[in-house]
């Protein structure tokens, strides 16, 4: 029964979440183009994430190509508080005129809203999706000294242990939180979660060996992976990761349908025309096309993802329901 309630909730979401987007569009049309050309004016895009954390360092390093190719200042106002939700919630009562932009995560149109009791914001009535921006893999490590050298080995290892090993996050809620939990869920292990306050930490547990495993992202684990320093075992994606060419996918190990990676997006509120819409779109698509921002993206293990406004509304829409399942699974909640 729970099963089928469950397959219900996630097909109700999913039809529920498309229409609102699609009935923003139709919405979005009907509206007559600005006044003025736009932009005659500096755009604020807001980063809810601390300076040089993850999702900034990302955004700077995509926003100067799309502020170039636009021809107008596209300035970061980093508005932290709340995983994500304070400065998501600054820019869903924003005017929707196009000068008030989104750095979205799958934090704050994800784990958040199972997470929190109030965000403060509704991830699709509140927001104009734009464009997809990075993809970025998470990977299963592991302490080298647990003397195993595939996911095969570490999950016999695991059983062999029942209860006595453990894999860190960086916190409640988090990304490494809720990959480790449905790593521990598909290939049905009993496995104790750690939480750390921050992913620095986390993996300062694995490679001091307070914990022995840990499913965080490539952006953090790829320089201590190549270093030596952890072992990585296998990419959480479908497909392998051209960073790491040899390394396999937990898909390929066993773990078969195991697909879990973050992403990011651009948003406006809700409101905003759709010939702005489509031009931040285009601009963006661009600006991710570029070789420089790629080299640079994938230097801090992201991939640009560009995509259209449409196929944003649909990735969220499709991922939600799966992370909104993992929190409730773990038992994290936040107040």
């Amino acid at each position: 029964m729970k099963f089928h309630m469950l397959t219900f909730r996630c097909a109700y979401a999913l039809v529920y979440f498309l229409s609102v987007f699609f009935a923003h569009s139709v919405q979005s049309q009907t509206q007559t183009a600005p006044s003025v050309a736009y932009p005659d004016r500096p755009i604020r895009l807001i980063v809810p994430f601390p300076p040089a954390g993850g999702a900034d360092n990302l955004a700077r390093t995509i926003v100067p190509k799309a502020a170039q190719i636009l021809g107008q200042t596209i300035f970061i106002d980093n508005k932290p508080g709340a995983g994500g939700n304070v400065g998501s919630e600054i820019v869903a009562h924003a005017n929707p005129d196009g000068y008030t932009l989104l750095y979205g995560t799958n934090g704050t149109h994800g784990t958040n809203h199972a997470l929190y009791s109030k965000t403060g914001f509704d991830p699709f009535k509140d927001f104009a999706p734009i464009s997809r921006l990075t993809t970025i893999p998470a990977m299963l490590v592991v302490n080298p000294n647990l003397g195993v050298n595939s996911v095969k080995e570490l999950i016999n290892y695991i059983k062999s242990n029942p209860g006595r090993v453990s894999f860190a996050s960086a916190g409640n809620g988090t990304t490494s939180h809720m990959a480790g939990m449905q790593f521990k869920n598909m290939a049905a292990l009993d496995i104790v979660h750690v939480p750390y306050k921050g992913g620095g930490p986390a993996l300062m547990g694995v490679m001091g060996g307070e914990v022995q495993i840990t499913l965080d992202l490539m952006a953090n684990v790829y320089t201590q992976v190549k270093a030596g320093k952890l072992k990585g075992l296998a990419v959480t994606t479908s497909g392998r990761i051209s960073m790491v060419p040899d390394i396999p996918t937990l898909d390929e190990s066993g773990i078969n349908g195991f697909d879990m990676a973050a992403t990011d997006g651009l948003y406006a509120p809700f409101g905003t025309p759709a010939l702005i819409i489509e031009k931040l779109n285009k601009v963006f698509r661009q600006a991710l096309t570029d070789t420089q921002v790629t080299e640079n993206l994938n230097l801090k293990g992201a991939f640009p993802t560009p995509s259209s406004a449409e196929e944003l509304a649909k990735h969220i829409a499709k991922e939600m329901p799966m992370w909104v399942r993992l929190v409730k699974e773990s038992g994290a909640k936040v107040d």
